[in-house]
């Protein structure tokens, strides 16, 4: 009777069977979505770079020179990206001197000195929470304090204080995770020998997580260039034809002067736009290549 119940009864090792079956099915599905989400990505990734070159490559090699040199104008042949492009250049420059110094300021604070507490626990959510705020926001941040309680107006000041401010909460991120992944052997070892605190993260820990925090700064920066919704919200011009030789001096930028030619209604402004495009595709490129060297070349393998 005994062998009879136990020759109906269930299998231990077809319910256990069945269950790694399921998982095995479950698990090739979600890499089937993933591998067709990447390829979506992708897929549209090309198809936007091609319809850029497609539509402004000509345009660009018809005349490379006057096209950098050239002040914006009326007419689609004789516009270029002067004014924008050294305006892009110096935003660019002026953001990375106000946000990297404080950013990795306040990396090593957080990381090496803070107590840990509630406050300190409150701010580093924060920081993180910030790192994912939409750039309009910053914009509406920079025109009520830098344009206007400040008085700076649509200037060079304000459009950099406010790229800094949107660039700041990801270069804090990236230097504390670079901070965080130096061995705390080597701290030791430092204090071993009669190091203070601070000569240990000046002399020690900084120049290990440097690589990282150069990375992320400049990863910072390459999202700092093609914004466009700050700068139109603090009232940055779009048209311009001189060079800032002041802070206070109004400045337009790349992606202002192409968000403002696509939307003119004449065919040749938008191949000119889609030539802007592909100069500051290669801005962003170079940038990223940059930050690639930097961590390949000076990563240290622990």
């Amino acid at each position: 009777m005994t062998a009879s119940a136990g020759a109906f009864a269930p299998s231990r090792l077809g319910r256990g069977s069945t269950r790694t079956a399921a998982k095995i099915l479950l698990d090739t599905a979600f890499s089937v979505v993933l591998f067709m989400g990447t390829i979506v990505g992708v897929v549209a990734l090309a198809t936007l770079i091609w319809t850029i070159f497609d539509t402004g490559w000509e345009r660009l090699v018809a005349d490379p020179v006057g096209f950098l040199s050239s002040y914006v104008s009326r007419l689609p042949a004789r516009a270029g990206i002067k004014a924008a492009l050294v305006g892009s250049a110096y935003l660019m420059v002026l953001t990375a001197l106000f946000c990297f110094p404080i950013g990795v300021g306040a990396a090593v604070y957080l990381e090496e000195f803070a107590p840990r507490n509630r406050v300190t626990n409150f701010v580093e959510a924060n920081i993180s929470n910030l790192a994912g705020v939409p750039s309009v926001v910053y914009g509406l941040l920079g025109l009520g304090i830098f344009a206007r309680f400040l008085r700076m107006g649509p200037s060079l000041l304000a459009g950099a204080l406010t790229l800094a401010v949107m660039s700041l909460p990801v270069i804090i991120v990236a230097a504390r995770e670079s901070i965080r992944a130096v061995p705390s052997g080597i701290r030791e070892g430092a204090y071993a020998l009669g190091a203070t605190k601070w000569q240990t993260v000046r002399r020690q820990v900084l120049p290990a997580a440097m690589p990282g925090t150069l990375t992320g700064t400049i990863l910072a920066l390459s999202r700092a260039i093609g914004e466009t919704a700050p700068l139109l919200v603090i009232g940055l011009p779009i048209v311009i034809f001189s060079l800032p030789n002041d802070l206070r001096d109004p400045v337009s930028a790349l992606p202002l002067l192409i968000f403002d030619w696509t939307s003119r209604p004449q065919p040749a402004f938008a191949e000119a736009a889609a030539a802007a495009s592909i100069i500051l595709l290669a801005l962003l490129l170079a940038m990223n290549a940059v930050a690639i060297f930097l961590r390949n070349r000076y990563t240290i393998r622990w």
